[in-house]
Formats: C-alpha cells, structure tokens, sequence
C-alpha cells in the first residue's frame, strides 16, 4: 500500500514534480516579509518608498510597488502615484506632486533642530508633510507652569475624511528635545504642566488646574475636535482616533475611489501595465424591482475613450468588465465577469469616432447594503476605468427608488421579458450619467415605490416640483396614485422647451391624504446651452429573465456568501433543478447538500460529473462526503484523484491522514501527515496526532 501511494505522490503536477521537489518548492514561494522586500529595492525606490512618500502612500499602493518585478515597472507605477493625485491633468505641472516635495523641504528646513532626526521624520514633520499649513498656530513656550506648547488649527479639511475642524498639540515633555504629539488620552492635561501635585488619574482635577494657567491650552487638552460634547470632564476616544487613524489616513482618503483602492481592489485583474493608464468615466446604477420582486442593479459606464487597434480592413478591441458586489463588512457577496470582444468596420467607426461608449449591464441582488466595484479593462490599449457606488436595497418597508431620468424612451421594447440595462417593463430608458439635456428634449422620468398600503395606494399624492438653481420654481403639478395605471411604477413626461440653461432639481414627494411628507427623492440634471448633444453608443447585453437558471443560481451565490444558507436552498437548488447538466449549478447545490450533512445527496449528484465529464472540481467535496459516511477507502480514492488534478493541499492531505487513521492503516496516516507538516509546520494539532501515533506504534523504517 506504501509504496503505491508513494507512486502516486511522484505524479502530482502533470507527472513531472516528484513530490517532494513539489513542496520544497512550495516553500521557496513563501512570501517574503516587507522589510526583506525593501531592503531588495535599488536605493533610488527604497528612498521613494521610505522617505519622500512614506506619509501618502496607502497600505495597498506600497504593496503592489513591492510587488513589481522590474524598474520599468517601478516607473510605471510612480508615474501612475503622481498622475492619479495631479488635481488639473490638463495641465503640464502636477500641483499635488510640487506641493508634497514643497512640505518635505519645510519639513527639514524647519524641524528637527533639537533631534537627532531629520525633520520629516519628527512629529512636526509629519504632521505637516501630511496637513499641510495650518490654519493658524499658537505658541505657549515661556510660562513657568506649562510646558513649551505649540498648538496648529486646521479647518475645511472635511473632504479627507477630517473633523471640519480640529486642533493639533505638540509639546516638550521635560522642557526640552523636540516638540512630540500630544495626546488627551495617552498623555492628558496632568502631562502638560511641570509642577502639578494633583491626582494624575484625575483629568477633571487636571483641566481645571490647566484652565487657571492659559485657557487656550486647557481648552484642547480633553478634545481636539471643536466642538466635540464631553459629558463629563474626560478625553473621549475620538481624539485619538482623529490622530492615530484619520490623520494618517488623509492622503490616502481623497484618492481612495481613484487610483489607490481601485489598484488594490483589482491588483488580480489589472496587470502592471495598465496601472498608469488609468482614464476618467462617467457611472451611475441604481436599483429597480422585477414584477416578481427580484431586485436588479442597473448600471452603466462611459469611459471618456474607447482605443481601438487597426487589423486589416477592420477595428477591434477586447473589454473586459469585472464587477464585484461587497457588505458593510468588506466580505465579497457577489462578482461576475464579462468578455465582450468588438470588431467594427471603417463605416461604423466613422459613425461613432466622436461619441461615447456606453457599457451598460444588469445583474440581480439580494437585499442588504453594499459596495459596488465596476472595472472595465481595454486589453488593445491597456486602459482601464472603474467606479464603485453604495446600494441600499431594503428588506421591506415603504421605500422610493432613486429617480431615472432619461433622454430617450423606445415604448413596447423589443426584449421584454429579458434583463436588460435600463429595461424596465416594457420601456427602455436611455439615461446619461451626466443627466445632460437640451431644451428641445423631452424628459422622461421613472421610478418605483415598495411598500404601499391599500389605502396609501387609493389615496396619496405625488408631488413634484423642478427648480432652477437660482431657486426659482420652474414647474409644479401633483397627481394622485390612483391615477398611475401600475401600482408600484412611475412614470412622467417632461417637455422641456422653453426652460433656459441651467441647471435644475427635480423633487418628487410622497404625502399622504394629509399631506404629511412619506417619501422624497430628488435628482439633479442640466440644460445644455448647445443646440445638440453627442449621444453615446450603446453596448449590452440582454440577458435570461427572473425564473432562468442564471439568474436563481446568482442569487442563491449572493445568500450564500452572506451566510443564509436557508436563503441560499431555494435559488441553488432552483437552478439546479432547471439544468443539472451544468457543472457550475451543480457543484454549489452540492456545497449546500454537504453543510446540510446530506453526504448521500452529494455522492449522487456529483460522481456523474467526474465519471462521465470528467469534472474534477467535484472531487474534494466526493472525498468530504464519503470520508463524512465512513467510507475511508472511497474517501482516500477521490483525495488522490483530487491531488493528481489540482496539486498539493495541506487539508486534502490531512484528510487522507485521517482516513487511513480510521482504517488501522498508521504507517499511511503517519505518512501523509508528516508530508502536510513539510509543507505547513505550524499544525499544532497535527503534531499533536503525529506525536501520539508515534508513541502508539512506531513507523516502520
């Protein structure tokens, strides 16, 4: 039996890796540590990444820098830093660039004097490299019962994630050195003032005896947030968050949707190379409702270029769009993926040469509140664009769904039945993300409301109400719910000839028969002072309608990964039932089957798919199922299958270990855990299993 096994081990990659080649190699991968990865860099990055912008690049930046492989690529990517903070990239000069080289020469020329360190390096330093000039500064460096202090005011720094306004505090403990931060919580007024005798544990005694030295002080030395209420004489936590957290974490707040996250967030799909090729897009999604209360994202993009490649008498490209779904929690719930390849003729080219493209997509979603991350990769050019917006889709309850106005509306669609973007019944809306008209346009808006009463139905009124900017009411009507011909959809049309250019908000409001306020939604929009737009092309894809197999297997993924397995039953198995040829479908039914402990349901299900289609990915949960109703052999057999298809696995390893334990066969469980110990020592429990078998029969030789 050994040395069977033994064979089998020689074959895991392709045949070619004997195993144990295979998990030396497997340790040679290890990652290695930040610090090891700098120390690599040539001095030239090193100084980049460690001093000149050590304040203002993000954790996920300075990850993927240590990822690169090359200098080039080291260029690339700091190329890709600056161009993605240059506040006006239509001009030569990169403001933010000259601005933060400004702070780190201020920062040395200015700091530092009574510190072995260079000025970028002190508190000061890098408070100001990251701040900036502050608003206004206070000094209190000659009085006799406080330490030298220096206090920096900073305002309207709400746009990086700050309080509106706030106060920095350094000072010199002892009296001497360098100024350091000062913190209420970690150092408090009783830190400040050399003779005090008080309670050191006592703030309230403290501030008070602060307060008859210089108010200005005593005033910051609980909260450095203005404004902050203290319920009692004690620093709250916020202060220091604002210092460890949100200050450190300014840089990095403005650009996050820019640049940064979108870098991190799809480091796997974007390669190196498109990193400074990122281009602006104009986005918008929002939610509507199936009338069979399927709740569906309808999103559009609109790259500000579309490169295409020249192939013989043809134009082509290749897009990619990637989007994932995340909760509150950072836990993805949903991604989805589309290829869509293009190939036009000189004709079409020249049809479209001035105009947009506009992506445009639909997929379900469950009810929760997410994050929506959209990539669109140009695999011709190397582009790439993304948005990410935030979704609310209630669980029940009276809600309005966000106003869709569009530009053009086709009556009686052609795809009705199907999902498509912006499909909704049997209109198709053609919005712009701009929400840009001219005056010969006609308006056209839509929405839903959930969560209606009988009597709210028979009785309410929606109002709406369109202002210029200058608050002049343009236009103002109201009609009753009843008078819609569907219940639960909205629609109205809006010439508007004659209005001005301008721009407009439009309100709609929900009162009941009262006329109390329920609901309100409000979008704003723009007349162009041009006598035409450029209207974009559009791209999409109409795709299977609320009962098919696609859209049942989407949702039960998204209950699924948010952990409501009951949820996640009736859509996996949905689709299933629809296609149980479909090894995707399939597979995830068989993953709900396992967590119910209906191994049997499983063994059923998925041995056809590796008997017949020789579809492996069944294999572990085979191995899982079989181990789970005591058939070890069957259970070792699909274990080994698995590791010849798909290489080494510390857990498929432990489980064979496992099996043969359970048969008596400890020469073999010994084996493979030893060999899972190799590739991951840091097992204590199996250790533990190895150590107690060892003493319990000794391995033969």
């Amino acid at each position: 039996m050994k040395h069977k096994w033994l064979l089998f081990l020689v074959i895991l990659i392709s045949g070619l890796l004997i195993y144990s080649n295979y998990s030396l190699a497997q340790t040679k991968v290890k990652p290695k540590s930040t610090k090891e990865l700098i120390k690599t860099l040539p001095e030239k990055y090193r100084k980049w990444l460690e001093e000149e912008v050590v304040y203002i690049i993000s954790p996920k930046e300075k990850e993927v820098f240590l990822s690169l492989e090359n200098d080039r690529q080291r260029d690339m990517f700091i190329e890709a830093f600056w161009k993605q903070r240059d506040p006006n990239p239509n001009t030569p000069e990169n403001e933010f660039k000259e601005e933060h080289y400004r702070r780190i020469k201020y920062a040395n020329e200015h700091f530092g004097k009574e510190s072995p360190e260079p000025g970028w390096r002190t508190d000061m330093g890098r408070i100001y490299i990251i701040l900036g000039e502050p608003s206004y500064i206070e000094k209190y460096e000659n009085l006799y019962d406080l330490y030298p202090t220096v206090i920096w005011f900073y305002q309207g720094m709400a746009e990086y994630g700050l309080p509106n306004a706030f106060s920095v505090v350094f000072y010199k403990p002892n009296g001497n050195g360098e100024y350091q931060l000062y913190s209420p919580i970690k150092d408090g007024p009783q830190k400040l003032m050399p003779h005090y005798s008080g309670d050191m544990t006592d703030y309230s005694q403290a501030y008070q005896s602060l307060v008859n030295i210089e108010p200005s002080v005593a005033n910051v030395s609980l909260s450095l947030i203005e404004g902050e209420p203290l319920t009692e004489l004690r620093p709250t936590m916020a202060s220091d968050i604002l210092l460890y957290q949100k200050i450190p974490n300014a840089p990095i707040y403005k650009v996050k949707d820019t640049y940064a996250d979108k870098l991190f967030r799809y480091r796997d799909i974007i390669e190196v190379e498109y990193s400074a090729n990122y281009i602006d897009s104009d986005a918008l999604a929002s939610v509507y409702r199936s009338p069979d209360g399927i709740y569906y994202v309808h999103y559009l993009i609109e790259p500000k270029k579309l490169s295409l490649e020249k192939d013989g008498g043809n134009y082509q490209t290749s897009l990619e769009i990637n989007g994932i779904v995340t909760d509150d929690n950072g836990q993805q719930v949903y991604q989805f993926n589309r290829r869509i390849p293009l190939n036009l003729s000189d004709a079409q080219v020249a049809r479209i040469k001035d105009r947009l493209m506009s992506f445009q997509d639909v997929f379900p979603l469950v009810p929760g509140k997410y994050k929506l991350s959209i990539l669109l990769k140009n695999f011709v050019s190397k582009e790439f664009t993304s948005f990410e917006t935030e979704l609310n889709i209630p669980e029940e309850g009276l809600q309005m769904s966000p106003l869709l106005l569009a530009n053009r509306l086709t009556r009686s669609s052609q795809y009705r039945g199907l999902n498509k973007a912006f499909l909704l019944g049997d209109w198709q809306f053609v919005p712009s993300p701009r929400n840009d008209f001219i005056a010969a346009d006609t308006l056209y808006v839509f929405f839903q409301i959930w969560g209606l009463t009988p009597e709210l139905k028979q009785k309410a009124v929606l109002n709406y109400d369109l202002v210029k900017e200058n608050g002049e009411k343009v236009k103002a009507f109201s009609r009753r719910l009843a008078d819609y011909p569907e219940e639960n959809v909205f629609y109205e049309t809006m010439p508007l000839e004659g209005l001005s250019p301008a721009n407009y908000l439009l309100t709609v409001t929900l009162n009941d028969e009262n006329g109390t306020e329920l609901l309100s939604q409000k979008e704003n929009f723009f007349i162009s002072h041009l006598p035409t737009l450029s209207r974009p092309w559009v791209m999409t894809q109409p795709q299977e309608g609320d009962t098919s197999a696609l859209v049942q297997h989407s949702l039960g993924i998204q209950y699924w990964n948010k952990k409501e397995i009951n949820k996640a039953k009736k859509y996996l198995e949905a689709a299933y039932r629809q296609q149980p040829n479909e090894p995707v479908y399939a597979l995830d039914f068989c993953r709900y089957l396992y967590t119910e402990k209906q191994y049997q349901d499983v063994l059923n299900i998925a041995r056809p798919f590796v008997q017949n289609q020789q579809n492996y990915e069944f294999l572990e949960l085979l191995g899982q199922s079989s181990q789970a109703l005591n058939k070890y052999e069957e259970a070792i057999s699909y274990y080994k299958q698995y590791l010849t298809h798909f290489g080494t696995n510390i857990n498929v390893l432990n489980a064979i270990g496992e099996c043969y334990y359970q048969l008596g066969d400890f020469d073999e469980a010994l084996y493979a855990w030893e060999r899972s110990l190799q590739l991951e020592p840091n097992q204590e429990k199996i250790k533990t299993q190895v150590k107690a078998l060892k003493e319990k029969k000794p391995v033969k030789k």
